[in-house]
């Protein structure tokens, strides 16, 4: 078999393996199939997703099906106030028989963490996410503990509920590579709910299509994906844009641009191609940088929407093709 031959067969896999993920989740969340395969692409990308909308959507429900769909160790941790640090990381405790510290797991070691209203919870607790989302390890004692192979996070908040709640300051919300909302269904997917529902839960019909070592092989192939150096340009652009637009207070962060990259790349995986245009990009950019762009006071007042200011951004930054300046996206 050629070199070419196998490459066709790889992709052929993936393709397979990605489709029986989004057919999962698509038999769960009726009508959503784009919020599904942005869910796909933050895995692929080895990202954490923020699912942000009004209750009762399916926030939690397409948490826990992407979560089923994969055969690995998968924890729920329901945020509230009086949650405590070392009730999501774990705990040091003394041994008598062998006169030393054992160390206990907490929920956050799987390969999926699925937080439920992660902003019920305080900023101490909050903050305990920050070095398991960004360095995949959990520092206790002085003794450091990685995290399982793959690591995601999925957290869930409603944005309107805001009594009792704690915001995600911007360092915890940078730690998510997006934020997506699943919102309303349509009519006919409505109707379809109430028929399908009713009598079942619809997540019993969610069965593993992948193991980890298996998932491990589909991240590994979204990083082979190529990147020229216009689409490297172009994002680098996107986001020192943000940072310099007269209404924004504060800008995209280079980590941003880093999973802004990676989500380009994991989107051009999933729509069959081994190179990143400037779609895939531009497809993504909105779930990546909107929860991440802070606008001035008086923007805010003004009632412009980071969406907005994004979109125009976008559309004046052209990309680099073969020494040419074209309209990105073409």
């Amino acid at each position: 078999m050629t070199t070419q031959q196998q490459d066709l067969t790889l992709g052929a896999d993936f393709h397979d393996a990605c489709q029986r993920i989004l057919d999962a989740i698509d038999g769960v969340l009726d009508g959503k199939q784009s919020v599904a395969r942005t869910a796909l692409t933050v895995l692929l990308a080895q990202g954490h997703l923020l699912l942000e909308d009004v209750p009762g959507v399916g926030k939690t429900l397409l948490a826990k099906a992407l979560a089923k769909t994969i055969d690995g160790d998968i924890k729920r941790i329901q945020f509230t106030p009086d949650l405590l640090p070392s009730d999501v990381t774990g705990v040091s405790i003394y041994n008598q028989d062998t006169h030393s510290f054992d160390f206990r797991t907490g929920p956050v070691f799987a390969n999926i963490v699925i937080g439920d209203e992660i902003n019920r919870a305080s900023a101490k607790t909050q903050s305990a996410l920050l070095e398991c989302m960004e360095e995949r390890q959990v520092s206790i004692d002085s003794v450091t503990h990685p995290l399982p192979d793959p690591f995601m996070v999925i957290a869930t908040q409603n944005p309107i509920e805001l009594e009792g709640t704690f915001p995600l300051p911007e360092a915890q919300r940078d730690r998510f590579m997006a934020r997506i909302s699943v919102g309303y269904p349509d009519r006919q997917a409505e109707i379809d709910m109430l028929e399908s529902h009713q009598s079942t839960n619809p997540l019993d019909r969610v069965s593993p299509v992948l193991n980890t070592g298996e998932l491990r092989a589909l991240i590994d192939a979204v990083k082979t994906v190529h990147v020229s150096e216009p689409i490297k340009e172009y994002i680098v652009s996107i986001g020192r844009a943000t940072r310099e637009h007269p209404d924004v207070n504060l800008g995209a962060s280079p980590r941003s641009l880093l999973q802004l990259l990676r989500a380009a790349k994991a989107t051009a995986a999933v729509s069959g191609r081994n190179y990143v245009v400037p779609d895939d990009v531009k497809s993504i950019a909105h779930d990546v940088l909107v929860h991440r762009i802070v606008l001035d006071r008086k923007t805010k007042f003004s009632g412009r929407r980071v969406d907005s200011l994004l979109d125009s951004i976008l559309a004046s930054i052209p990309v680099k093709a073969d020494g040419r300046d074209v309209a990105a996206g073409s």
